[in-house]
């Protein structure tokens, strides 16, 4: 039997719902044998991920997945076998919290103009009581909007975007994130692989994905994700025959958030393709 990798997925220290504990017993319990934590620009439940996988018997891959801009749209690169702990790393997560600090206040400001009180404190409340109250956890607009929900402001979560936070509303305020080329130098400077994230969800054509992975080569990337959940098989081939095309090691993963979701449930995708050059080469 193929050993099961699944090096993308997310806890509730970003915008998944299950704890680090949770999430790495799933995994489990998913036959998934190599497990990645990449939760969106912290490490804040790297270690407790850690100390349950030792519990449960897989193998757990430091990682993160950083928000990043290239030719002014956004673009996620995730980082593997990172360490945790070097001053690359612990900068590079200071930086993204500054950043998604500066936004929250800014979303914050736009909705109390709007006559949503308190926004900032019941959206950081919301954030830490999900994260367990450990420090690193992610601020996002999900925080504002369920701390809406429980404040009586609106009716259900859906309703909180629609109104104050989705596309054009008060609360949506654009992030102005680093340069590609800044997140693979912290990656590399941490020991670790930079692998753009799903790439085939883009929505790029041929021709201007290739300039990306381009650029993305010439600042030291050195894998793509050619799975990222459950996809049809010509894309994966496809998304294969790229990497291959591009020399670059091939990386795939569920990109788990919420269980229920099967098309990106943990370890249900798949296997690797055949022919690609696997990503965890690079650290075996």
């Amino acid at each position: 039997m193929t050993d099961i990798y699944d090096l993308h997925c997310h806890s509730n220290l970003s915008d998944g719902i299950l704890s680090p504990e949770e999430l790495v017993s799933r995994a489990k319990l998913q036959s998934v044998r190599t497990l990645a934590l990449t939760d969106h620009d912290t490490l804040a439940g790297v270690q407790r991920a850690q100390a349950q996988a030792e519990r449960e018997g897989i193998h757990l891959i430091t990682g993160i997945e950083f928000s990043c801009q290239w030719g002014g749209r956004g673009i996620h690169i995730v980082g593997l076998n990172i360490d945790i702990h070097s001053d690359a790393m612990l900068h590079a997560v200071d930086h993204q919290a500054r950043l998604r600090l500066w936004r929250a206040e800014k979303i914050a400001e736009k909705l109390e103009k709007n006559g949503v009180e308190n926004a900032l404190q019941g959206a950081m409340s919301i954030a830490e009581e999900e994260g367990g109250n450990q420090a690193g956890q992610v601020l996002g607009r999900p925080h504002f909007a369920k701390y809406m929900v429980k404040a009586g402001v609106v009716a259900n979560i859906n309703q909180a975007f629609k109104r104050y936070l989705g596309a054009g509303k008060p609360g949506d305020i654009k992030q102005v994130w680093p340069e590609i080329g800044d997140v693979t130098e912290w990656i590399r400077t941490a020991g670790g692989v930079a692998v753009l994230a799903h790439p085939a969800k883009y929505k790029m054509t041929r021709t201007k994905l290739r300039v990306l992975l381009d650029d993305f080569i010439d600042v030291g990337g050195q894998a793509m994700e050619i799975i990222s959940g459950k996809q049809a098989t010509n894309i994966t081939k496809d998304m294969a025959n790229l990497a291959n095309n591009m020399k670059l090691h091939a990386s795939c993963g569920s990109d788990f958030h919420v269980p229920g979701q099967h098309w990106q449930e943990l370890g249900a995708f798949g296997s690797m393709a055949r022919g690609v050059k696997p990503v965890w080469d690079l650290w075996q």
